[in-house]
């Protein structure tokens, strides 16, 4: 499985924190701090964990089993973002998480050029008319 997007976000939270315990980093320079807390990380990481299970259970040919399950997930996480004031991803934490859905899809056998083609739909547009964030 690709790695997580959130696992570069904990590192860059953790490495950040530590430096802020240790007075080698001003709060104003901790921008991991407030872009990553916590609860973002963790609830992001649990709509990932569903949706990756769920691939791992449906029939991967089916369009309409992959779509609502993209469908779910993209939900899922707009109710992350909006949990957290409605800026939980900012622009470079979209295109991560939709890489990563497109990476999980493709690791799961989803041919994702060929879903979208099938769907009307460019690749970067499979995520868009349920996305919020």
């Amino acid at each position: 499985m690709a790695d997580r997007p959130t696992a570069a976000w904990r590192r860059y939270l953790d490495e950040q924190t530590a430096k802020l315990h240790a007075g080698t980093l001003d709060e104003h320079d901790a921008w991991a701090v407030r872009l990553f807390p916590d609860s973002l990380i963790v609830a992001t990481d649990a709509a990932l964990d569903g949706f990756e299970q769920a691939l791992n259970q449906i029939d991967v040919r089916s369009d309409v089993a992959v779509l609502a399950e993209v469908e779910r997930v993209v939900v899922a996480l707009n109710g992350v973002n909006e949990r957290h004031g409605g800026s939980g991803y900012e622009t470079g934490e979209r295109e991560e998480l939709c890489d990563h859905i497109d990476a999980a899809l493709t690791d799961a056998g989803v041919h994702v050029d060929a879903l979208a083609a099938r769907n009307g739909l460019k690749p970067s547009e499979i995520t868009d008319r349920w996305r919020d964030w």
